[in-house]
């Protein structure tokens, strides 16, 4: 079978070769998926770079966390899948709730093997069925930026609900999971982002408000003036230490955000004032578990969501694929079909 593939030691995107592989198949308790759609994260450029947890992969790794397919074989024992089932695999395996330990649960891509490959085994417990009004490659996109996404907005901290403000940052994958989610819930949203045809793009998908950062560099004061002084209920936080203090100081009382990137780079300070004058709270976020999986899905196609594709790459245009993501001029998701 195909799959993409980085070498031991790599740290570059030379050391990625779409190469020829054993097909696996399922033991006990294991389901075989023949995958049909893989989805491209931040965290997907990382590990190539060999700058990811732990520095680059010990040994030969497929890439990618995020992948969708059919169920094509199940092994003894196997209740929960049968043959035909359209599913998605897990971020970490052996989570099926609460927190996940980055140390302790593989994570698919990295410290277990990735998505990217024509035949995946996975264990019983490690699928989700994809929601029914998905095809394949929508249903890629969900395990990393989708459940992430929800985690911050429904999971951490106080739900958001209807009449509540949410901050998205920038346009990428989790924001536009979480500016969906946010309207699903009946809040209003302010999405940033450096182009204006993108904050154009966000308006037509429900977004209420946006800033251009670049016009706005102090775009927190531009935040507060949307929100008439009383700031947002909550920060979907993608850029890490270079944003968080601007982040904080948008949040209203009672506020929270959702930690989850490192996009703005590894430079900032934190100034944590605002979360005391406000009564807020800052919540890590790492992906999820499959019970958030699963109730992120409940509500997609109860509201009928469907994610942002912006370009569909094949298997054999992978390199380009992960170039074009790195370019950072998509919006949403990009996605490879793999069979």
């Amino acid at each position: 079978m195909k799959a993409l593939q980085l070498k031991a030691s790599s740290t570059s995107i030379e050391g990625v070769a779409l190469v020829e592989l054993d097909k696996p198949e399922a033991g006990p308790g294991e389901v075989l998926v023949n995958i049909k759609a893989v989805s491209l994260n931040f965290r997907d450029l990382g590990i190539i770079a060999g700058q990811y947890f732990g520095g680059p992969v010990a040994k030969d790794t497929v890439l990618c966390s995020d992948g969708a397919g059919e169920v094509v074989a199940v092994g003894d024992g196997v209740s929960r899948f049968k043959v035909g089932d359209k599913v998605a695999g897990t971020f970490f395996e052996g989570v099926n709730d609460g927190v996940a330990n980055p140390f302790l649960n593989p994570a698919l891509g990295h410290s277990a093997e990735g998505a990217l490959s024509e035949f995946r085994v996975f264990q019983e417990d490690n699928l989700v069925h994809i929601p029914a009004n998905l095809n394949f490659e929508e249903g890629s996109c969900l395990p990393c930026a989708g459940v992430t996404a929800w985690h911050a907005i429904m999971e951490a901290g106080k739900p958001v609900s209807e009449g509540d403000t949410v901050l998205l940052l920038g346009t990428g994958g989790v924001s536009i999971f979480g500016l969906q989610f946010a309207k699903a819930a009946g809040a209003k949203t302010i999405v940033t982002s450096s182009s204006d045809e993108k904050l154009q793009k966000a308006k037509a998908m429900g977004s209420d408000m946006g800033v251009n950062y670049k016009d706005h560099p102090d775009w927190e004061e531009e935040v507060k003036t949307l929100t008439n002084g009383q700031g947002v209920n909550c920060v979907v936080e993608v850029g890490g230490v270079g944003t968080i203090s601007k982040s904080m100081m948008c949040l209203g009382l009672g506020g929270k955000i959702g930690m989850i990137g490192v996009l703005a780079g590894p430079n900032g300070e934190c100034n944590p004032r605002n979360l005391m004058m406000t009564g807020s709270s800052i919540h890590g976020i790492f992906v999820g578990s499959r019970q958030m999986f699963e109730s992120m899905n409940a509500t997609i196609e109860a509201n009928d969501i469907h994610p942002l594709i912006d370009k569909v790459f094949e298997m054999d245009e992978a390199l380009d694929a992960i170039k074009y993501f790195q370019s950072q001029a998509h919006m949403g998701k990009v996605v490879i079909r793999v069979s």
